[in-house]
């Protein structure tokens, strides 16, 4: 499959992308930019975060939305902002980076070391009413994390493993963790993932110049190639939610890298994904 450029490359770091009809598109992150992107009908539109770093960006329950900057919550009642910053994290030698809304409204923000800080990063839940619960510690690269359907299972990528994980949900809690599929080092690292309507699971590969679709049972499934080769990260989206929106990085490639990197693509995969958790808070 051959995906589509939407934007050509207005981002250096694109990353974390999600859907909501509650801003009627597609949202990203530039990460450095600390900006959160949206594509729609209208056009794009950028919103810049009073942050160093921009991690992921959800929707919340009562409208407006929640965004993980590098170590703060921000919380904005309209989707298009303003946002103001609600809570501050003592992260040691990490800060945010990748993360999702678990069936039950928690946000659960994954962080990366920084520099050579080792497993420095962690896996925080973050309640409503803005309770932290540590999830999973010592962590190097925090990035996908996505639900099958139903939220019996959860799926999840530290990068520097080069697996995908698959958890037991268990009364909201991930219990059993265990590899579901392992990617060479030569075909890419995993990063960014979701989890379609039919249980199939789709990793972007950094390095790799693909997104991969795995079946529940981790069988090899379906690849869509990429003209650049950090792919960050995949959702679905569109009326029906059968679009792959796929963002990309230039991240460390240099101003004359001359490629597409940057850019968000699309292609449309056969399947269709699920709708969004929303933050309760």
């Amino acid at each position: 499959m051959k995906a589509e450029n939407l934007t050509g490359p207005i981002c250096v770091h694109a990353e974390a992308p999600v859907w909501s009809t509650s801003w009627g598109g597609v949202r990203w992150v530039d990460g450095d930019a600390a900006d959160l992107v949206t594509l729609r009908d209208d056009g794009i539109h950028r919103l810049h975060l009073d942050d160093t770093y921009a991690a992921f960006v959800r929707p919340r329950v009562g409208g407006g939305f929640v965004a993980l900057g590098a170590r703060s919550l921000h919380l904005s009642d309209s989707p298009d902002g303003p946002a103001r910053v609600a809570a501050t994290f003592d992260l040691g030698d990490a800060r945010f980076n990748d993360g999702t809304v678990d069936p039950h409204g928690r946000l659960l923000a994954g962080s990366m070391a920084l520099g050579d800080a080792g497993a420095a990063g962690r896996m925080l839940r973050i309640g409503g009413d803005l309770d932290t619960t540590t999830v999973l510690s010592s962590v190097t690269v925090s990035n996908g994390v996505a639900f099958a359907p139903g939220g019996s299972r959860a799926y999840y990528v530290d990068t520097v493993t080069q697996r995908v994980d698959v958890f037991d949900v268990v009364e909201g809690e991930l219990r059993g963790r265990r590899g579901f599929v392992t990617i060479p080092e030569e075909q890419g690292s995993p990063d960014g993932l979701t989890v379609a309507a039919d249980g199939s699971v789709w990793v972007a590969l950094w390095g790799g110049s693909a997104v991969r679709g795995y079946a529940p049972d981790g069988s090899l499934i379906a690849r869509i190639d990429l003209p650049v080769p950090q792919v960050s990260a995949c959702t679905f989206g569109g009326d029906d939610l059968g679009t792959l929106f796929i963002t990309t990085s230039a991240q460390g490639l240099g101003a004359d890298h001359g490629t597409e990197a940057g850019s968000l693509f699309a292609v449309q995969p056969g399947v269709s994904g699920v709708p969004v958790a929303a933050f309760a808070g």
